[in-house]
């Protein structure tokens, strides 16, 4: 290969290359251009390194050299007749060193796969015929995390990566949280989709803040009010105990005060239990403006429960029942029963409790996790991140922040992973995205969030980061523990019945099936208002929608009448909700 440059300068992990007059081959042709790879001849290896800037700046006039590019070092190639590549540099370049465009030979040894647990998610940018691998052991064992501005193919990207890791690691189970309702169809029958219609997560799950939150609709609690809560909860748990519990203790009644449990144990009680404690408590006062405080909590307690948008939360809410077993098994399919993957779709749930079940549901993943040991390990996926874990510790709901913070620092001693996917890096909180090894960073415009991914990245090649604005639509720069060598990449092509619904462009050209009349109009408004009236349609097969005819083998259920790809939706708003 003709060489085209020469090492002019050395200084820790980064070189200086003077680039050759056209002696030897037109800079034109060489296309030695900011972010390709280049191979520095040593002595005893072969450096690979990558072009981070090319300039005439400060060059004086010679027959040598027409132009100087530094270079960032990232790893050598070692041994003969069988090469391997190793990250870092034992042996550093020395002026005069011979530079040249790495070869695609060179490229493969890189980017060879290691081992079985790889998995193919693209091709280089730099030579589309070299696939890029990524590591799932690394990837998932260290956290990753997927960001990107909106419309650059995060979605699809999301999508390639888990269907590919189903792929590689059938067992594993996955859990994501779907905040826009985008990915019902993208992993066919191996996904069970939740929504609130058929989604059971009893009340007595959620822990004292969590309760709260749901019960005082996402505002600050009232004090007084907590304090009846705090001191009636555990008591209803005894109660409950107490009853399930009778056969074997005979007549004998035990004081709940002695049960021993916290506001926070994970164990049932009846909300009949809990108001008939409050208003034994409100019939001993004598004081008027002392019982309005009970009547109003009681007040509050009856509103939600009798609300049929929590319907998911306060079914059986007097009858009882430990079905805690049920719930996380069919939550965190155990067993899968050939569905390892739950998508949970959260367009559906009141606005109000969103943080309060993403909480319940990140707490008990991670306790789960704890306490089998990580027999059985869970890769947790949150969509639109920066919204539960926020930067600023006023914005969102603090045990969902907790959660997730959990899980990123101390999940993968227990076998629970995080995927982290976000538009807006910069108002995550920053000790969680630091617990992220792997990072898939997509085309970002904002300044803060490219600073947090600076600050982010401990790569070597850090200055790759300057290419982040002008990354093209699924292009993507991987850094972390998760790719052999810094990259820019591109994913490949998601297969259609794969592709997000955001992805699959709803077009801002009405369809002329729509019929805009007003039997469409009153349609449109049944669907709206059965979805905060029904109580017992977990079943209900309208909200089966069947599946466009060239997807006839996605049948995974879909929730809401936004999903705005069906060619034969509008048939479906004929048929009247029951």
């Amino acid at each position: 290969m003709t060489s085209f440059g020469r090492v002019i300068s050395v200084r820790g992990s980064l070189a200086r290359v003077g680039l050759l007059a056209s002696g030897q081959m037109p800079l034109s042709e060489v296309r030695g251009t900011v972010g390709k790879f280049v191979s520095i001849r040593c002595a005893t290896s072969v450096i690979v390194a990558m072009i981070t800037d090319v300039t005439t700046e400060g060059m004086q006039a010679s027959d040598t050299y027409i132009a100087s590019a530094g270079v960032d070092l990232l790893g050598e190639i070692l041994g003969g007749d069988r090469p391997k590549f190793q990250r870092g540099v034992t042996h550093y370049p020395t002026i005069g060193d011979v530079v040249e465009l790495i070869s695609n030979q060179e490229l493969r040894t890189v980017y060879a796969p290691s081992g079985s647990d790889q998995i193919n998610v693209g091709v280089l940018q730099q030579d589309r015929s070299v696939i890029a691998y990524v590591d799932v052991e690394e990837m998932l064992s260290k956290h990753f995390a997927v960001l990107g501005s909106t419309g650059v193919g995060k979605s699809t990207g999301v999508s390639l990566l888990l269907n590919e890791i189903l792929q590689s690691r059938p067992n594993l189970r996955i859990f994501l949280l779907d905040v826009h309702n985008e990915y019902g169809r993208c992993f066919g029958d191996r996904a069970l989709v939740l929504n609130p219609r058929n989604l059971k997560l009893p009340f007595w799950l959620f822990n004292f803040e969590e309760i709260v939150d749901v019960l005082f609709a996402g505002r600050p609690g009232v004090p007084e009010e907590l304090d009846i809560l705090a001191e009636v909860v555990p008591m209803a748990k005894g109660i409950y105990t107490q009853y399930q519990n009778a056969d074997r203790i005979g007549l004998k009644r035990i004081d709940p005060k002695q049960v021993g449990y916290t506001v926070d144990t994970p164990v049932p009680y009846r909300l009949v239990d809990l108001i008939s404690l409050i208003d034994e408590r409100m019939g001993k006062l004598e004081n008027r403006s002392s019982r309005i405080i009970y009547h109003k909590l009681i007040s509050r307690i009856e509103t939600v429960r009798n609300d049929p948008r929590y319907a998911f939360m306060f079914d059986n809410a007097n009858v009882g029942g430990d079905t805690m077993a049920e719930v996380i098994s069919h939550l965190f399919r155990l067993p899968a029963n050939g569905k390892p993957m739950t998508v949970m779709q959260l367009a559906g749930f009141p606005a109000e409790v969103i943080d309060s079940v993403v909480s319940v549901v990140c707490r008990m993943a991670f306790d789960f996790g704890l306490w089998s040991d990580g027999v059985s390990p869970l890769l947790f996926v949150c969509e639109e991140a920066h919204r539960y874990a926020a930067a600023d510790r006023n914005i969102g709901f603090g045990p969902t922040r907790k959660a997730v913070s959990r899980i990123a620092k101390e999940g993968r001693k227990y076998g629970v992973y995080l995927g982290l996917v976000t538009q807006r890096p910069a108002e995550l909180d920053a000790t969680i995205i630091s617990q992220c090894n792997t990072l898939f960073a997509m085309r970002l415009a904002n300044d803060r969030d490219q600073a947090l991914l600076r600050s982010a990245v401990s790569d070597a090649a850090a200055n790759l980061l300057s290419f982040v604005p002008s990354l093209g639509t699924r292009e993507v720069l991987a850094f972390g523990e998760g790719v052999a060598l810094p990259t820019r990449l591109r994913f490949k092509e998601v297969p259609p019945h794969q592709l997000p619904r955001s992805e699959a462009a709803i077009k801002t050209v009405p369809s002329v099936a729509a019929g805009h009349d007003m039997h469409f109009v009153s349609a449109v408004l049944e669907r709206w208002r059965g979805a905060t009236s029904q109580r017992d349609v977990p079943s209900d097969p309208l909200f089966e929608r069947p599946a466009p005819r060239t997807l006839s083998s996605m049948e995974a259920p879909l929730l809401q009448p936004s999903q705005g790809l069906d060619p034969d939706r509008f048939s479906l708003l004929k048929k009247p909700l029951r």
